[in-house]
């Protein structure tokens, strides 16, 4: 699994790629904003590519080398869930703006054997020794920072491969780990998107006063020489080889118990921070069945909180009561609808969206169609919805999203995250990985149902994809992004379902993405917020939201990243989009 022959000869062309990246840099023809994409003789307009096709598998991450390293482990006869665990330890070391070791994880997939959609919450929890007071002594206007120790929950990726891995697998556990651990070792060239998010960690890190303990082990990783690596660049990361070795080697326990979660309690008794052993020793995923709604006749499957998937079932039952195939693809109509129910559902999330342990979030309720309808006749054709209030309750609570398929019918929808950037800006001494920083997410509003509690799970943004027809898998899919990952993931299905969309083009439409909302730490809605648009969107329909009143602003890299594989008879389609450095791959 040592890929010596392709490894071997880059460091050669190596010396070249800093100069290559600067003349990119400086080439003024790069941003033409006349200048669009090709034509395509079929499909539409503004797709980048067809779907791939395959019969026997299927996989879509956001790097090339880890969709690679996927297809390896299919045709080799492992399943679903063991080319998703390679892919994702892949996408650990090459991808680490985004996910890691050291982030949450979690998981829907089609389990052929019982023909259900089986789901896994692999998030963990704060450390048992932090108290909500000290907390509160270290907020900032009244929250909670997004660097340094006191934003770490104990990571839970590495227990939920495991957990996956008991039930699912079929190839030996360790050789999930071979492809990551060659290339930590022996390097590889980073892609486009790393590289400048790399660059922004840089900056963001280091900037006067923002309360990381230590940055020491960040820049002897991954910027090593005073600066990260450039688009190309060949780029290795031992550290991380040694500790996915471990992991290879021990299963859980790997990071859990030994040489690895003592060095994690040493490190933050070293910075003064609170995660221990015990917190690591007391992590273990939970199986967590999904939550469903049926939209105009394809069920939509979502996990329940402390995900926020339930934001995309709220979305797209209040969706459900307006005739979005009659508004019309792209129009002010239809997007002004569609954002209008975000909004109501996300009132909702940041009310009763919490940890199941802590508080008991009126699930039933939240899905229910009357509510729905109730919900949709607040939304006006020609006015915005100012305040958005949540609902009233009966009386009686940045990341990468991969998927793969198998040939005996397994589709594994799964998303991995350190959150915010790269997480909370702190590696720990010799194991090269970064710690999330999902503890931002906590409130510390007295009687908020997400409020910070030591041994609690924070509310969670990341949010797996999952869609079945008639009680067979149709669709696993996902959305990256903070909150636009419910919101990307009602468009997609908008777009399939009622514009009839194929999946390549589902994801290729332009985003919108609407930021302001209140949220699950407590902070307050920003009026009617902001609505951002990506180019793409005709400019008859920006002038229309315009006339109801709309705030708009366009996001650059803000609309999230697409990868899907949809099942047909007897083979698979796979898609990935522009806006990441992904390739979508089926055999």
């Amino acid at each position: 699994m040592r890929r010596r022959t392709f490894l071997g000869a880059l460091p050669a062309s190596a010396v070249a790629t800093a100069a290559l990246a600067q003349s990119r840099d400086e080439n003024p023809n790069r941003n033409r904003p006349d200048v669009h994409g090709g034509d395509r003789i079929d499909g539409a307009t503004f797709a980048s590519r067809s779907a791939a096709w395959g019969v026997h598998g299927a996989a879509a991450t956001a790097h090339p080398l880890a969709s690679l390293t996927a297809l390896d482990m299919l045709r080799r006869g492992g399943s679903a869930v063991d080319a998703a665990v390679a892919a994702n330890a892949v996408l650990g070391l090459m991808e680490p703006i985004s996910c890691g070791v050291g982030g949450d994880c979690f998981v829907m997939l089609w389990d052929p054997k019982t023909k259900k959609v089986e789901g896994l919450n692999g998030s963990g929890r704060s450390p048992r020794g932090l108290s909500l007071e000290t907390v509160r002594g270290r907020a900032k206007n009244g929250l909670i920072p997004s660097y340094g120790a006191i934003a770490v929950s104990v990571p839970g990726a590495v227990d939920a491969w495991w957990t996956l891995h008991q039930r699912y697998g079929k190839l030996p556990w360790k050789d999930l780990f071979a492809p990551a651990i060659a290339y930590a070792e022996e390097g590889f060239p980073v892609t486009q998107n790393v590289a400048y998010y790399l660059g922004r960690s840089l900056i963001n890190f280091t900037k006067p006063g923002v309360g990381i303990e230590e940055i020491d082990n960040f820049k002897k990783v991954w910027a090593a020489g005073g600066a990260t690596p450039k688009e190309g660049e060949i780029f290795k990361n031992p550290a991380l080889g040694r500790t996915y070795r471990q992991i290879a080697e021990h299963g859980r326990e790997g990071f859990y118990g030994g040489e690895v979660a003592a060095a994690i309690e040493a490190y933050f008794k070293r910075i003064g921070g609170w995660m221990t052993k015990a917190d690591l020793a007391d992590h273990h995923s939970r199986w967590d069945p999904p939550q469903k709604i049926n939209y105009r006749g394809v069920d939509v499957h979502g996990l329940s909180p402390n995900s926020q998937g339930l934001a995309t079932l709220q979305a797209l039952n209040i969706m459900e009561a307006f005739d979005f195939k009659a508004m019309g693809f792209q129009s002010a109509a239809a997007i002004h609808h569609a954002v209008e129910a975000k909004r109501l559902a996300f009132e909702d999330r940041a009310k009763f969206y919490a940890d199941p342990d802590f508080f008991k979030t009126p699930t039933e309720w939240l899905l229910s169609k009357e509510y729905a309808r109730e919900r949709a006749k607040l939304i006006s054709p020609n006015k915005i919805l100012t305040p958005v209030h949540p609902g009233q309750a009966p009386s009686h609570g940045d990341t990468t999203y991969f998927t793969t398929a198998d040939q005996d019918g397994m589709m594994v929808s799964m998303i991995q995250s350190n959150y915010r950037g790269m997480g909370s800006g702190l590696s720990p001494d010799g194991l090269g990985f970064m710690f999330q920083n999902r503890g931002e997410l906590f409130a510390l509003t007295d009687g908020h149902a997400n409020i910070f509690a030591p041994g609690k799970r924070p509310f969670q943004t990341i949010i797996p994809g999952f869609a079945t027809r008639n009680g067979e898998p149709w669709l696993a899919f996902g959305v990256m992004g903070g909150d636009m990952q419910p919101q990307g993931q009602a468009q997609i299905i908008s777009n399939m379902v009622d514009f009839g969309l194929s999946l390549q083009e589902a994801g290729d439409s332009p985003r919108w993405h609407h930021g302001g909302s209140t949220e699950p730490t407590g902070e307050a809605q920003k009026g009617i917020g902001v609505l951002n648009l990506e180019s793409g969107v005709p400019e008859a329909t920006k002038a229309a939201l315009a006339a109801i009143g709309w705030k708009m602003a366009p996001d650059p890299g803000g609309f999230g990243g697409y990868q899907a594989i949809e099942r047909w008879p007897g083979r698979y389609a796979a898609a990935t989009e522009m806006r990441k450095d992904g390739v979508a791959l089926a055999y």
